[in-house]
Parts: structure tokens; sequence; C-alpha cells
């Protein structure tokens, strides 16, 4: 009798184990992941859905191929009228920038789980004086901790707030970025990390100095500390997967200083043809060899990508939906619609519903809490007639970030129409 309540003791003991392993993935994966990063590995892995580790291709593909035509209307030139000669001043001789130069007086601070953006911009802002640091920047910024992105456009607005000017620009090159610098411009770049062929994310980096010996930038990296060397051809294969877009943030009685850096960029129109032409340049003619992408062939597809990018600023949606296809059709990561989200407004803008929601659908299997996913699937689904779907999605990104503008006004202009 005594040996049967063992058995089943034992049995009940191996059933309760049982029903614990077969939980335990359930619960791991119900975790927070700011709280799920310090489980060891292993564990970490129950938290993973499969997925494909591309975006799905194009559902159709009837968007004209992009031709890139220059929308600029060329003025016309008068001939000159001759002048006799005149004596021809001596030229100013220019000042030989320094081969080495290295900003100081900022903070470094180590982010949080997923806190780069917040972070980067803290330390952005200690060379102005300013004393916020993550934990004030990323409620505003980012009201749900498990939120993926913030993007350089909400962090310019933020930074407006404060009192202080920033400007976020696209195009941009390490000739730039070295002139920001010396002329007292700490500068945020937006870039690609880069572990392994799958695992592939965005991360921001305050460039803080350069070397033309060594051929690197200094930078303040929330990841892995102070004065983190990369190499200029590392930064800028990186860099180009987000456009080559930068956050300067100044003081207001630095702006002729700056606007005359920045030239011709100052203006949105003139800034995003020269991307594009720089996009387009490099999708015809990819390097040999690269340094920074699990596979050099990702070159040409983030260039096609970029090159949509710059197309959806320009309002041009239908060659900048023929560009993301092509991005598409040669193996877009799964992560790239958690940063950047041109590819939904310009195929929502040409009708193509179907490719917002598919790719919504597949970005958001990947992770659940991207706001702009959501937004843009209920749009697609508002103009597929789903109007029970569009205001779920327009819920749901409110309860991820409250008060967010864009949903707001969704769900107000629905509720006015019915």
């Amino acid at each position: 009798m005594a040996k049967s309540r063992y058995v089943l003791i034992l049995i009940a003991l191996l059933v309760l184990l049982g029903i614990s392993l077969l939980a335990c993935p359930v619960l791991i994966r119900a975790l927070p992941g700011r709280y799920a990063y310090y489980l060891p590995e292993p564990l970490q892995e129950l938290r993973h859905n499969p997925h494909p580790d591309t975006l799905p291709t194009p559902i159709t593909i009837n968007t004209p191929a992009p031709v890139f035509v220059h929308t600029s209307t060329p003025t016309h030139t008068p001939t000159p009228t001759p002048q006799p000669p005149t004596s021809t001043p001596s030229p100013t001789p220019t000042p030989t920038p320094p081969a080495r130069f290295t900003l100081t007086g900022l903070r470094h601070e180590h982010q949080g789980w997923n806190n780069c953006g917040p972070t980067t911009l803290a330390m952005a802002l200690s060379y102005w004086g300013r004393d916020e640091t993550q934990y004030d920047t990323a409620p505003a910024l980012k009201p749900d901790p498990e939120d993926k992105n913030v993007s350089p456009w909400e962090m310019e607005a933020y930074v407006r707030g404060l009192g202080l000017g920033a400007i976020v620009r696209a195009g941009g090159d390490l000739e730039r970025l070295k002139s920001l610098v010396r002329a007292g411009f700490p500068t945020v770049v937006e870039t690609w990390y880069v572990r392994d062929a799958r695992d592939q994310l965005g991360h921001y980096r305050l460039i803080i100095g350069y070397d033309d010996v060594a051929r690197q930038f200094i930078t303040y990296d929330s990841l892995h500390g102070p004065d983190v060397t990369i190499g200029y051809q590392e930064l800028d294969e990186l860099w180009r997967v987000f456009n080559r877009i930068y956050l300067v943030v100044y003081a207001p009685e630095q702006w002729d200083a700056l606007a005359t850096i920045l030239g011709s960029d100052v203006d949105d129109a003139t800034m995003y043809e020269r991307a594009l032409e720089t996009a387009r340049a490099e999708a015809e003619s990819p390097p040999a060899s690269c340094v920074a992408y699990a596979d050099c062939a990702d070159w040409v597809t983030f260039s096609w990508f970029s090159a949509g990018s710059s197309l959806t600023s320009l309002g041009r949606h239908a060659e900048a939906a023929a560009a993301y296809d092509r991005a598409r059709q040669l193996g877009l990561h799964y992560r790239m619609l958690w940063y950047q989200f041109g590819p939904y407004e310009s195929y929502y803008s040409v009708g193509r519903y179907d490719d917002v929601i598919a790719l919504a659908d597949a970005t958001l299997a990947t992770t659940s809490n991207l706001e702009e996913s959501y937004y843009w699937r209920g749009k697609a689904r508002l103009s597929q007639g789903d109007a029970g779907g569009a205001r779920a999605d327009f819920d749901t990104a409110l309860r991820y970030h409250e008060n967010w503008s864009p949903a707001v006004i969704a769900l107000a202009e629905m509720e006015s129409a019915d």
C-alpha cells in the first residue's frame, strides 16, 4: 500500500514537472524584453518564434521601374557681356583641416536595455550643458519601454522643446561629419548594427571626432563606451542603410554657422534629390568587397531601399514603390521596418494595400509593439473596407504609444465619418 502511494506521488510530481516544462516557454515569452534580457541565452532562445529572415517579396508589381527623373527645372544662363580685363586678386589661402580632431566636454552614458536612441541623444545634449540622462529622455521619446524605435524626427522635436535647435538631414557623407565636428557640432548618426547574417538591427552613434591618419571616427557609443573608434568605410556602410541620416543639435545663435556647413542640403528637395542620385549610383556600381555587411550583396539591397526612402520623401510614390520592390526581391532584412516606414507610406499612396498589410503582418510577427506598423495596416484595412480591423489597429497603436497623434487623428476621422 505504501509502495503504491509513493508511485502515485512520483507520478504526480512527474506530471507537475511536465506541466511546468510545457508552461515554461509560455511564461518566458510573456516576460517583457527588458527583463528577459537577463535570462541565460538558452532560455532567451525560447522567446523567439520562428519567422523568415527576410520580408515578403512584392505581392504584385505594377509600378514602373524607377527611372530617377530629375524634377528640377533648368534655368537659362545668360551669355556674359565681355568686360575689360581687370587685375586678378590673389586667392585667400584655405586653411588645411587638422588631420585629427576630437570634441571634449561631453558626458558618456551606458544605455539600458533597448535604449540607444534616448541615451545617445542625452549624450549629445550634454555637450550643450544639459543634464538630461536617458531616464529623462526615454519616457518622452518612447512611453512604451519595449518600443524598438525612436526616430530622428522624434528626437528633433524633443530637442526643440528644450529651447535648443535641432535638424535632421539625409544623404550625409564622411566629409560632412568631419566638418560638423570641427565646427563644434557632435552629430548623431543612425546606423545598422551587424552581429551576424540574421541578427542585425538599428543603432545610434554619436560622432565626436575623427582621425584621418588612422581613417577612423571617434564615437560615444551607448553600448560599448566612450571614445570608441570605427573605420571610415565600416561606418559609411552601416550608415547608408538609413540613407545616411544624421541629427545635429545646436544653440539657436549658431544656426548660421551650421547652415554654412549644410549648404544646399538645407533645402529638403535638393537634399533628397542628391541622396537619391547617390543611392542610384551605388546600386549600379557595388563595391568588390565590404567590411561591415554579413553579405556584400546587401549593398545593392540597401541602395534600392535608400533610393525608395528619398523618393518617398520627395512624394514620388510610384517610383518609390518600384525601388522598394527591387529591395524586397533581393531580400530585405526582417527588422528593416522596425525603424523605417517609407514602404508603408508609398505602397499605401499608390493603392497597394495588400503589400502594406503583408509587410505589417510579417514585421509584427517578429515583435508586437510597433505602433507604426499597426497604424499603416489600419489605414490599409480601412481603405479595403475593413473598418473593424482598422479601428483595432489604431487602438493597438495607441496602447503602445499613448496619445500618438497619427493614430489619434485616424480614429477621430473614423468617428467623424460614422
